[in-house]
């Protein structure tokens, strides 16, 4: 009992760690663009950086490019890349808060993947979880005034951001089922699945980043983050060593400790901390209304992604693990 104890602490610790990294990513990002990087400079650097740290990982797994090529590729462009410049062009645009929101609508938009393009049944409530997280969206936005006076772009991105993350769902439910197989030459390492996506991501950015353009210097100089300023080249090692590698290292871990149910629920805290994080550091206030909104989008999300399937619909859809095997894609 000691020993199921501990264990289940050491990975609700690990949790938290990997919530509270993946939520800072948008405010270590946000800063580096205002000081002249362009939004798909910081998506370079960030998955360039990180790929190069798992390097080792891919190498040793790199029988996988052989045995599930399409899927690394599709991984890196939909789970990866797509997910990742919409999001950050949104925080260019948007606070990061609202941006964080508007990609937790992904689970919604996975259960009409499901319900419509599947032709798979859904919960009653799954359904009502989506159509919280609706509601949630329109306070956040505040459609009542037209946006609120967000950035139409923005809100653009950031819903492209949760459209591109229903193809890094499906991807990693395909991964997940691998993960599992009792074939070790059909095993996919959650680790070397982040790695390769990440690698080949940065791949595929490179020739709209122009990394060889990139301004350099302004990683060298500082970076306004509220009333302070703060070395650019932190913010850049923060975004890549904690927001992205120690993130994903410790969701990982903390899944193989706590039940999937336990481990979806902490990784929602990101959105808690990124609103809060923004708040504190970049002085970004969110409204009475778009708090709430923010909270009924958190928690039809949650219901979306974790009800129990009804017989011979898609587990991708419901199932909190699957989000959890390759949760670095998607932040």
């Amino acid at each position: 009992m000691h020993t199921r104890t501990s264990r289940s602490s050491l990975g609700l610790t690990l949790a938290l760690v990997s919530a509270f990294s993946f939520g800072g990513s948008g405010v270590a990002a946000k800063p580096l663009i205002e000081a002249g990087l362009t939004p798909l400079q910081v998506v370079w650097v960030r998955m360039a950086g990180a790929a190069l740290v798992l390097l080792p990982v891919t190498v040793r797994h790199r029988a996988l490019l052989r045995r599930h090529p399409w899927l690394l590729l599709g991984f890196g462009l939909l789970g990866v890349s797509l997910v990742q410049v919409s999001y950050f062009f949104a925080i260019s645009r948007i606070p990061v808060a609202i941006a964080m929101l508007l990609e937790y609508l992904g689970p919604s938009l996975l259960l009409g993947y499901v319900r419509f393009v599947q032709r798979r049944p859904v919960t009653r409530a799954a359904a009502l979880g989506a159509l919280t997280a609706t509601l949630g969206l329109a306070l956040v936005v505040e459609v009542w005034t037209g946006l609120g006076g967000l950035d139409p772009l923005g809100v653009l991105c950031g819903l492209g951001a949760a459209v591109s993350q229903v193809g890094y769902f499906v991807i990693s439910e395909k991964a997940g089922r691998a993960a599992g197989s009792a074939d070790p030459e059909a095993r996919i390492d959650p680790v070397a699945l982040s790695g390769f996506g990440l690698l080949i991501g940065a791949v595929l950015v490179a020739p709209l980043a122009q990394p060889w353009s990139l301004p350099w210097h302004v990683l060298g100089g500082e970076a306004t983050m509220g009333s302070h300023r703060v070395p650019a080249f932190v913010l850049a090692l923060w975004m890549v060593l904690v927001s992205t590698v120690v993130a994903y290292l410790a969701g990982v871990a903390s899944v193989s400790r706590l039940s999937a149910p336990v481990a979806s629920v902490v990784a929602f805290l990101e959105a808690v901390v990124a609103t809060v994080l923004s708040w504190f550091l970049l002085g970004e206030h969110l409204a009475t209304p778009q708090l709430l909104g923010g909270a009924l989008v958190l928690v039809g999300a949650f219901v979306a992604q974790t009800s129990r399937p009804v017989q011979g619909s898609a587990e991708v859809a419901v199932n909190g693990e699957i989000a959890q095997v390759s949760e670095t894609a998607s932040r």
